[in-house]
């Protein structure tokens, strides 16, 4: 049996696939482990009674295991590693958290309008603790084989790319090499490429977040 998956669909164009980062790390762990799925997009300004019973929170992602419905990616990445253990994508518990501060650093530094409130800073330092740990142990995090660190990491560091190139004019400084390396690499993967939203989908997606109403 098919698993079944539903996650964000684009703004505006509901047979797209959306910005949510956490959907996309599921389908990226989908696509890792060669999964077949079903996928439902869900439009979250109208959402399907159906998906409003199996999701009562109305939250995506959501997966169907053995006709029951999980919602969190961390717990549906971790049903899909115990499930479906080959090819493994477990990442070594000391290396587990490597980046893990990164995505809330962006948010506060996307969302500032203080120049001077320090929000830059900590996400360079975030960037730069990632970047040296990669120089030492890459190409990905755990060395030579992406982990589920790496396809967390991967739709993060795609919605800090475009939003923050496109709302703040700001890229990741050039010297942190290996970092962009790694992103480069993560970017590139079949995975990535199939299940992205596209830009403009991410930038509409924080639009309302960093230009409130």
């Amino acid at each position: 049996m098919a698993l079944e998956a539903a996650v964000k669909a684009a703004v505006g164009a509901p047979d797209l696939i959306g910005d949510c980062p956490f959907s996309h790390r599921v389908l990226l762990t989908l696509e890792e482990k060669k999964l077949c799925y079903e996928l439902h997009l869900i439009n979250l300004s109208d959402k399907p009674s159906w998906f409003l019973e199996v999701s009562p929170g109305g939250k995506v992602p959501v997966v169907k295991f053995d006709g029951k419905w999980v919602s969190d990616s961390d717990v549906i990445v971790g049903i899909l590693e115990e499930k479906y253990p080959e090819p493994s994508l477990v990442t070594p518990p000391e290396i587990s958290s490597v980046g893990s501060k990164i995505f809330d650093a962006f948010v506060k530094f996307l969302k500032s309008k203080d120049a001077n409130d320090g929000s830059e800073q900590a996400l360079l330092e975030e960037l730069k603790a990632l970047d040296e740990h990669l120089k030492a142990h890459g190409p990905y995090v755990a060395g030579d084989k992406v982990t589920a660190v790496d396809l967390s990491l991967a739709p993060k560091l795609y919605h800090l790319d475009v939003a923050l190139s496109h709302f703040k004019n700001w890229s990741i400084p050039k010297e942190l090499a290996s970092l962009i390396a790694y992103k480069e690499l993560l970017f590139a993967r079949e995975s990535f490429v199939k299940t992205k939203a596209e830009p403009k989908y991410v930038i509409a997606g924080w639009e309302r977040k960093v230009n409130p109403k």
